[in-house]
């Protein structure tokens, strides 16, 4: 990475592929797509539908579509791919297109994986009590299974690593029992395997702040929006905008993305590395309707001052410590993504690109 000035992850969503589970809950053939597409304007100057433009209306069961995402990411400056994982205790959901990029070896492009441990359940379409898969942690011996499961891909060349070591995230660190020992066991097991060991790298929601090297980690990251807590209202957004139209009840939560994500978000820690996360845009009402949460008027030059910012945060760190966190790639039912839309084409990948290879 010698010609950038930061290691630029992009978190990347493996969902665009029909499954089992998600047509029993949503209909036959059921990806993303299907709510991003039907999504409406819910207020003057809304942006929506997003649609995509170059990459169109991908299936990542495809291999074409995955290497034309990673040509996308490899010419806009992008280190890599961040994979949501998915493992409920021993059973996979979305496997599928990473288990043909470890097979085939194609893309050759750079991943890491990120272990989303929560349950999935009907939030979506408002039964957040109806469990499609619940998250379980059984043991010792599960946990074991889990590490040998994934064990090709941490010796694979691709493979994202700090200090010879590959780099494995926990999306809910503070939901797992026993996280130390589950931790200290992965690093045993990764040495009796050969490797340097894990490097482990939770994540933060909302406000709940932790240190990651009380519990075992060797750094953290922020995936939150600033300043939010799970009990604001649409009538108390705090110190940010809200469009006030009492009168409407079908309105999302607005706020400004100029307020929201000028600076990129982080948590500096006591105990282990802390990373920045950079956020493109956001805005969930395709999943939620007017239950969405809405980062309103993003645009390709903000968030290249939101990016510049998280580069100079990490500028005096060593080369392979210089991580900057993209939440998303790909994550388009979220309003959450850099991939080329119809609006902006390419130039959110533009600004990483001029950013990052300064």
């Amino acid at each position: 990475m010698t010609d950038k000035t930061a290691r630029v992850i992009a978190m990347y969503l493996p969902q665009f592929h029909p499954i089992p589970e998600n047509d029993g809950m949503w209909g036959k053939g059921f990806t993303e797509w299907r709510k991003v597409v039907a999504a409406k304007p819910l207020f003057p100057g809304h942006y929506q539908p997003k649609l995509p433009s170059d990459l169109g209306f991908y299936d990542l069961r495809l291999p074409d579509a995955r290497e034309a995402q990673a040509q996308l990411a490899r010419d806009h400056g992008v280190e890599g791919f961040c994979y949501y994982h998915y493992w409920f205790g021993g059973k996979r959901l979305l496997e599928r297109p990473f288990n043909e990029v470890l097979s085939s070896g194609k893309p050759d492009f750079p991943f890491c994986l990120c272990w989303a441990n929560e349950s999935w359940s009907g939030v979506w379409v408002g039964k957040p009590d109806e469990i499609i898969m619940e998250q379980t942690y059984p043991g010792p011996d599960e946990h074991a299974a889990h590490f040998n499961a994934l064990l090709p891909a941490f010796r694979d060349k691709r493979y994202l690593r700090i200090d010879d070591k590959p780099i494995f995230f926990i999306y809910r660190p503070m939901k797992m029992p026993e996280v130390r020992a589950y931790i200290a066991q992965w690093r045993q097991l990764a040495k009796d395997a050969g490797l340097a060991g894990i490097y482990f790298i939770g994540v933060n929601h909302r406000n709940l702040i932790w240190e990651p090297g009380e519990h075992g980690f060797d750094a953290s990251v922020a995936h939150r929006l600033p300043d939010t807590r799970p009990w604001v209202s649409r009538r108390q957004p705090l110190r940010w905008l809200r469009f006030q139209m009492q009168a409407v009840r079908d309105w999302p939560t607005i706020y400004r993305y100029e307020d929201a994500l000028r600076a990129p978000v982080f948590d500096k820690t006591n105990t282990g590395a802390w990373y920045p996360t950079v956020y493109p845009n956001w805005d969930t009402s395709a999943r939620h309707g007017s239950r969405g949460l809405v980062i309103d008027g993003g645009t390709p030059e903000l968030f290249r001052e939101q990016l510049q910012s998280a580069v100079d945060l990490v500028a005096q760190r060593p080369e392979q410590n210089r991580i900057v966190m993209l939440k998303s790639w790909n994550e388009w039912a979220e309003g959450n993504y850099v991939e080329p839309d119809q609006r902006y084409g390419t130039r959110f990948l533009e600004a990483i690109r001029d950013v990052v290879r300064q």
